[in-house]
């Protein structure tokens, strides 16, 4: 793979002695050369290497090509392939990746989500507690309409044959029972 715009290529060892590289823009388009050229075929062999975690793989991939870019008058444009370099140098950066993270007390995760206590009901009974004693508070009628209708999930219709009036009266005893139920919860501090 040849770089454009390097000159001095004096070979020792199969290494390139003196690349310097003409300007940035030559340098930008080796990278981009490699990149193109080996990004898959990297990332790949990166992602076996992380256990299948993408975005580590991804990460790992970028920063090998940021240490190539920052190794490029080290590296043989004549080579036949960078990519035992690229993969080595990608090898080093997981394995220090593995060493930091097993250097640092291990993260929480979810797990720990998981193991805190539950909202232990009190709230609820709370609600419950106060519903009832702002249902005591209405008058009886409305009361049982209430309780028809709401509670038992009865339509008008079947609640007014259970509590045999008419349908109407059933009507509007739910509408002022309603009305009377929020003024009561409103006293006692709970917003509907």
């Amino acid at each position: 793979m040849a770089f454009p715009g390097f000159r001095g290529k004096t070979k020792k060892r199969g290494l390139v002695t003196s690349l310097r590289p003409v300007t940035d823009t030559d340098d930008e388009l080796a990278i981009a050369e490699l990149y193109r050229e080996y990004h898959r075929p990297l990332l790949s062999l990166v992602a076996r290497q992380t256990g299948g975690d993408r975005q580590w793989a991804e990460d790992v991939v970028q920063e090998t090509m940021i240490r190539a870019w920052r190794s490029i008058d080290q590296l043989d444009p004549d080579a036949e392939s960078l990519l035992p370099w690229l993969a080595t140098v990608a090898r080093r950066i997981v394995i220090d990746d593995r060493r930091r993270k097993g250097a640092r007390p291990p993260e929480a995760g979810e797990g720990a989500l998981e193991t805190l206590q539950s909202a232990d009901g009190m709230d609820e009974l709370l609600r419950t507690v106060v519903v009832t004693e702002a249902l005591r508070a209405l008058t009886p009628a409305h009361r049982e309409v209430l309780n028809e209708t709401i509670l038992r999930d009865r339509t008008v219709n079947e609640a007014a044959e259970v509590l045999g009036i008419p349908v109407g009266t059933v009507k509007s005893r739910v509408y002022y029972a309603i009305r009377a139920l929020r003024v009561v919860l409103e006293e006692k501090g709970v917003t509907t």
